[in-house]
């Protein structure tokens, strides 16, 4: 312990703590008369207004990812890693359009989870079934990845070993087990707050001190110009590496709204009008984003060595160590307990969400199907320590040193439930069968694809990114796509032959089962407004099994 900073660990512990503790007395905040049913403690009684919505969502969308695997990958590729920056201002349109439909939906039923959804339009549970593992897989690395960033400002502060994300793994689950979704959304006010500050501080004191960003971009170009192929990098992306970034950007804005802790965000908040509004601002977030992605830039150019891991660097420890390095003791504690606080908003909301999905559509589904809703959220309470428990045997199992694979992994594969939630929102085109049949061939291609992709900087063989070298075809090319695209194109294609195949040999007054259908008059179709009086006045009502 001789090596640790005392004065920077000191600020995160109390700051941490503090942040820890508002998570514990968030069951009283907005109390309910019970939180023992779903609609409370997983939804945080489906009444958040603009202002709560838009911290909960920001939280749940812009992690601890963001502060260390995004300028983590700009540290070491260059431009590649700025295509976050464009696909969080691809998605908030499309989410306008598509989010509050499924908000509509799911109200008028009182869905509380995608495969709820899923369960309900197309009428299958076998659907329902493999959107839910899918979702809870896709979002097993996500937690992870917060615990990772955690881990990082640990390490570059000198405490080592794994023993700090097992504790942070007890305070997440305590506070999340007592308070439910009220806990982030009440800390994700502090948490925005802090980052604002250390990020605006960060990319105006940083510059000043680096004398300026010219010097920050020559540093950085001449790192680039170094490196040796089959290494691509630089500070513009080379010929072959822009239609997998374009391809890359899109995809991941498909997937984005697709995960469990999104939708989770989505039906928290009180009507459709607030959703709508919350679209139209969260692109602030992009911006800080952009200025985040700097970051990686001036480590270059102050000269970071990132820490080792098995005697390879690891990246997640560019930004705490440039942090460590530029900024006095005192601030970098705060930097720190941002960093770390970040991690705690979107953790909880994911461990929510896969709870949820284990409780509604696994637990209830087939194990009780006559469960209370007092049981149902015992039981989301139980599997979320459960979940956070896996998150943690992630990280000391798997690789974490480019911890921004596991959230492409995850990417790659939630996108392949577009097809049964967003086409089953607007038209009855697929069958449950078909649907089936195509996620279960993305899915495996996918997973496929993702294993057989090696990564060239770290020196991975396997799972190394999301981008598939087209050569893999056959092709006499460098040029690669996102994965998670070229699975979806196979989905797509699969769902709607099966499709076909199905309906040649269904009677013609045969029609897909399901409990409702998107008619006139339906809150899916015709829009559905509801003031904030209103809504708090309309409970939605208990999904039908």
């Amino acid at each position: 312990m001789n090596d640790v900073k005392w004065t920077e660990l000191v600020i995160f512990i109390v700051l941490f703590l503090l942040v820890s503790g508002l998570g514990f007395v968030a069951s009283r905040w907005r109390r309910a008369k019970t939180l023992d049913h779903l609609d409370e403690w997983g939804l945080g009684g489906r009444n958040f207004g603009s202002w709560v919505s838009w911290f909960l969502i920001g939280g749940d969308l812009y992690t601890a990812y963001t502060f260390v695997a995004v300028p983590g990958l700009v540290f070491g590729v260059g431009a590649l890693g700025f295509f976050a920056v464009p696909y969080t201002i691809l998605i908030f349109p499309m989410a306008f359009v598509v989010a509050p439909r499924l908000w509509s939906v799911s109200h008028k039923h009182g869905y509380v989870t995608p495969a709820d959804f899923v369960r309900g339009r197309h009428g299958s549970a076998t659907l329902a079934l493999l959107i839910a593992i899918t979702g809870i897989v896709a979002t097993m690395p996500y937690i992870a990845l917060q615990l990772v960033g955690i881990g990082a400002v640990l390490r570059t502060m000198g405490v080592q070993g794994e023993w700090p994300l097992i504790i942070a793994f007890v305070i997440l689950a305590a506070f999340t087990y007592q308070s439910g979704l009220r806990a982030p959304a009440l800390i994700a006010f502090v948490k925005d707050t802090l980052i604002y500050i250390v990020v605006l501080a960060a990319v105006i004191y940083i510059p000043i001190k680096l004398h300026g960003f010219d010097d920050i971009f020559a540093a950085a170009g001449k790192k680039f110009a170094a490196t040796k192929p089959p290494v691509v990098d630089g500070l513009t992306l080379a010929d072959p590496q822009i239609l997998g970034y374009t391809t890359l950007a899109f995809g991941s804005a498909l997937a984005l709204f697709l995960y469990p802790h999104a939708i989770t965000g989505l039906l928290a908040t009180r009507s459709r009008g607030t959703i709508r509004r919350n679209m139209a601002a969260l692109p602030a977030y992009s911006f800080l984003l952009g200025l985040l992605a700097l970051l990686g830039l001036m480590a270059i150019a102050a000269g970071v060595k990132p820490l080792t891991s098995g005697g390879k660097p690891d990246s997640n420890t560019v930004v705490p160590l440039l942090f460590d390095k530029m900024f006095p003791d005192w601030f970098t504690g705060i930097a720190f307990a941002a960093i770390g606080i970040g991690a705690l908003v979107p953790a909880a909301i994911m461990s929510i969400a896969a709870a949820n999905l284990f409780t509604r559509n696994i637990y209830r589904e087939y194990l009780k199907p006559d469960a209370t809703h007092a049981q149902e959220a015992r039981m989301s309470r139980l599997v979320s320590l459960v979940v956070k428990a896996g998150a943690v045997a992630v990280i000391l199992l798997l690789d974490t040193q480019f911890s921004i694979d596991l959230q492409l992994i995850g990417g790659v594969i939630i996108v392949q439930t577009l097809p049964a939630i967003v086409i089953g929102l607007y038209s009855r085109a697929a069958h449950a069968w078909g649907l089936i049949a195509g996620l279960l061939a993305g899915l495996a291609s996918g997973l496929y694809m993702l294993y057989k992709t090696p990564n060239l900087v770290t020196g991975k063989e396997h799972f190394g990114g999301a981008q598939y070298a087209l050569s893999h075809f056959g092709l006499d090319t460098k040029v690669t796509l996102y994965t998670g695209i070229l699975a979806l194109a196979l989905n797509l294609i699969v769902t709607f032959v099966v499709t076909a195949f199905v309906r040649r040999r269904t009677l013609p007054d045969q029609t897909q089962p399901g409990d409702y259908e998107l008619e006139a008059g339906d809150p899916g179709v015709e829009p559905l407004e509801l003031d904030s009086e209103e809504a708090a006045a309309t409970p939605a009502p208990s999904a039908s099994r």
